[in-house]
């Protein structure tokens, strides 16, 4: 996997997974979406916050891979027929970043707590493993299935995020509920910050 591919965590579209086959420890997904026909073979598109290259394009369907490491670290390995992801194609250096640099290597998952409606947006708490590059700050971006949100209230192995109803809508968060397992990516800045320290320690 190259490490140019950068991504914003804007959401473009829905993707609907039409069929699942094992080949040895790897996983084709086979996914329809409106942007099927502009993919091209070896591009990456992020799925869920993961991203993953195309092996295969044919009308408005696609093909992508996972590898076993992929399954097991993400919320991948229990992706369904039907299920629904969010998708976006990686971003051209240089073209406008909306959200933040998302890089498409998921971190962890991480497990819904509560989702609250507050009329007009969604309040949802997510608990996840302490690690010291597994950082939240109050303000700050954090990547959930893909999509790039601002912390509101952040702890050691807690956080929460607002929801607007147009980003309730138009990815898979209106499915979310309590127990629900996401894909998340830290900040990278963040990370960064905690290797350093970590290496000063």
């Amino acid at each position: 996997m190259n490490h140019q591919h950068m991504f914003t965590g804007i959401v473009e579209s829905m993707g609907r997974i039409r069929a699942i086959q094992d080949e040895g420890t790897n996983r084709h997904f086979t996914l329809e979406a409106e942007l099927a026909p502009a993919l091209k073979v070896d591009q990456s598109v992020a799925h869920d916050g993961v991203c993953l290259t195309v092996v295969a394009v044919e009308g408005k369907q696609y093909t992508v891979t996972a590898v076993e490491e992929t399954l097991s670290r993400t919320t991948l390995g229990s992706w369904a027929v039907d299920d629904q992801v969010n998708l976006e194609r990686c971003t051209q250096v240089g073209g406008r970043l909306d959200g933040h640099i998302v890089q498409g290597h998921v971190d962890t998952t991480a497990e819904v707590e509560s989702v609250e409606d507050r009329e007009g947006s969604w309040n949802i708490r997510f608990r996840h493993t302490s690690a010291p590059h597994h950082l939240t700050v109050a303000k700050g971006s954090i990547t959930v299935n893909g999509v790039s949100l601002t912390v509101v209230d952040s702890r050691p192995e807690h956080f929460s995020v607002t929801v607007i109803p147009y980003t309730w809508e138009h990815t898979g968060f209106h499915r979310l509920a309590p127990g629900s397992m996401v894909n998340l990516e830290f900040d990278i800045v963040g990370k960064y910050v905690a290797e350093i320290l970590s290496r000063k320690g």
